[in-house]
């Protein structure tokens, strides 16, 4: 049988690889900024502080309901919308924390994880003609799924201090604005955006009548005096907003890929119609073990106390070590800034960190589009992930320190 040959003019495959950085001069397809950084780490045996999942599982009550779950026989398809218990815990854990009332039967939809969420909400709702803001840096996966929509990506870069510009939000909220996507707690900085902040992009949004969609995979991922708000609780909001959370992050458990939306009813069925011909379902088993996990809020404040100290812990190697270091509120991650030691580029940083001192980041212009002002204004900063053991990071801020005696 003869090689198929993708056509030069497909759209989409080649939108998707522009809008996330992939698509390289004459046409070929690089890999993402995560693996370039993991295949660089494995060669040489530096740490990897530059992707962003747990070296430690989660709870071993919820494997064990999983496991429970496989003995039982729950390995068929589990229901469209997600298993009943699910989307039971699911709402009654809105309610617990932010007092959001959710119908556990029409407005909540279990997902295969996060990403699948927020790529069929954006499917479902938006096309070309549309406009989705996002703040920049902006999660790469965002970027991709308004790419596949065939809708416009606009980003709002953040202020240097790494906090929203609602200035710069509303000067891009057109018309044509669709969809506004918020992620908060936010990936790669660490912003926890605040009530105020929110209340600035929920009233752009009320004015444009946009949908809200909201990514708050870290929402119990605060550290501090921060405190996450959900924007469906903000007044007026509840109507037009999209919430979309997973348990990887809360509960270690990234691999299983477990995830969820909620909203309106009537959003909700749009959402569905697009994910019911991705995945249809996933996770069988994975399902009633998560429903046991979102009943404990112990094991999120647990890991939320010990992840502010391992935040700590990085950030004052980073800085001994010579990097300006903007403390992270909440996720995983510390942005640093190399500039003081001298690294102008970021991404140059990254590819030399290995041989200088042992350890990956990533550098968060892989987060912007190329050639933006965000991605300019952040030419120097590096991300780093602190979601490690505590005996990782202490090796890591010892290597780190190597870059003191060198820039000395």
């Amino acid at each position: 049988m003869g090689r198929v040959e993708i056509m030069t003019s497909t759209p989409r495959w080649r939108q998707v690889a522009a809008a996330t950085g992939l698509l390289a001069p004459g046409g070929a397809v690089g890999q993402t900024i995560f693996a370039e950084m993991t295949v660089l780490a494995n060669r040489t045996g530096a740490i990897n502080l530059g992707q962003g999942f747990p070296d430690v599982d989660g709870p071993d009550y919820v494997k064990d309901a999983a496991k429970a779950a496989i003995d039982a026989g729950r390995n068929q398809y589990a229901p469209g919308d997600g298993v009943p218990e699910l989307r039971r815990a699911i709402a009654a854990h809105q309610q617990r924390h932010y007092g959001l009332d959710v119908d556990p039967d029409t407005e909540v939809l279990v997902t295969t994880g996060a990403t699948e969420a927020l790529t069929a909400a954006i499917l479902a709702l938006t096309g070309p003609g549309d406009e989705v803001l996002t703040l920049e840096p902006f999660y790469d996966s965002h970027a991709a799924a308004i790419a596949m929509a065939g809708a416009t990506h606009v980003p709002v870069p953040l202020t240097p201090d790494l906090r929203l510009d609602a200035a710069a939000l509303r000067a891009a909220a057109t018309d044509r604005t669709r969809m506004v996507l918020v992620n908060t707690p936010h990936n790669p900085t660490g912003t926890v955006l605040t009530r105020d902040e929110l209340e600035q992009i929920a009233a752009v949004a009320r004015e444009r009548d946009a949908v809200v969609l909201t990514d708050e995979v870290y929402e119990h991922l605060v550290y501090d005096d921060a405190e996450h708000v959900p924007m469906a609780t903000l007044p007026g909001m509840a109507g037009r907003t999209l919430t979309v959370s997973s348990s990887g992050k809360t509960f270690s458990l990234t691999g299983w890929k477990v995830g969820w939306l909620h909203g309106p009813a009537e959003l909700v069925t749009a959402v569905r119609t697009v994910k019911q011909f991705m995945t249809y379902t996933s996770g069988s088993a994975f399902q009633p073990a998560i429903a046991v996990a979102l009943a404990d809020d112990e094991t999120p404040r647990a890991l939320a106390a010990s992840l502010a100290a391992r935040r700590d812990l990085l950030c004052e190697g980073l800085e001994t070590a010579g990097f300006d270091v903007v403390v992270p509120r909440g996720t995983y991650f510390v942005v640093a800034d190399g500039a003081p030691l001298g690294f102008e580029d970021g991404h140059d940083l990254c590819l030399r960190l290995p041989e200088l001192a042992g350890v990956v980041g990533v550098p968060v212009s892989a987060f912007c589009r190329e050639g933006s002002t965000a991605a300019d204004a952040l030419r120097s900063r590096v991300r780093f992930t602190f979601v490690k053991r505590p005996e990782v990071l202490r090796d890591a801020v010892g290597r780190l320190a190597a870059l003191a005696g060198a820039s000395a």
